[in-house]
């Protein structure tokens, strides 16, 4: 019940900056457990993608395990049922990873739950994304429980943003970035902020990944 109402806070936070346009949204409704497989264009996606769909699923991302280590940002995490995956970034190699990730994914789609990880790991570099040699999608969709449908999702408008890489080409820190996004909140009077355009397309690709799954087999 606390978990919907911070939710539903958070959302309401989020459309003061952004006006968010979806299509494709019925395919979150389909009956057992869905894999969202979306582009990586800032650190907060991950939050609108969130808060605009988790009135019809209950969703469970995979989370580079930095932000587990950021004090607010991990009780959140964990209240929200989390997957934390290693920072392949700051040098940290699990030999089992995908291993571990796979089995965890696995559970929580069998529960008929919506998995968000995304293919490229990182944020995007440069305007378009680029998805080279990353093998954890491919390793979860080629074991992906009956019945689960594999939706990848078009993510517009947040390369610019303070939260992606478009500034200067580096990535943006985190907790700092979200420090100054709450001060020009207030600053603005809450009703006041300039909103950013965000476009959310969701296409259910399950048939194209099991093919290019059984093409590699």
């Amino acid at each position: 019940m606390l978990m919907r109402f911070y939710r539903v806070v958070y959302k309401f936070i989020l459309s003061r900056r952004y006006r968010v346009t979806i299509t494709g949204l019925h395919l979150i409704n389909k009956s057992g457990g869905s894999l969202i497989l979306p582009n990586h264009q800032s650190h907060v996606d991950p939050q609108i993608i969130a808060v605009e769909i988790v009135k019809y699923a209950e969703v469970v991302p995979v989370v580079n395990e930095k932000f587990f280590r950021i004090p607010i940002v991990k009780y959140f995490l964990r209240k929200w049922g989390a997957i934390p995956v290693s920072n392949f970034q700051s040098g940290n190699r699990d030999p089992n990873v995908l291993k571990n990730i796979l089995s965890k994914v696995v559970v929580e789609l069998k529960k008929g739950k919506t998995v968000i990880i995304y293919p490229s790991g990182h944020l995007q570099e440069t305007g378009l994304e680029k998805i080279n040699n990353k093998q954890g999608a491919y390793k979860i969709v080629s074991d992906l429980p009956k019945e689960t449908s594999v939706i990848g999702l078009r993510i517009g408008g947040l390369w610019g943003s303070s939260f992606s890489r478009a500034w200067n080409g580096k990535h943006p820190d985190f907790l700092r970035t979200l420090l100054k996004g709450i001060f020009y909140f207030f600053a603005n009077f809450v009703f006041f902020c300039p909103k950013r355009a965000v476009t959310l397309d969701f296409v259910d690709i399950t048939e194209e990944a099991k093919k290019q799954v059984s093409k590699n087999e």
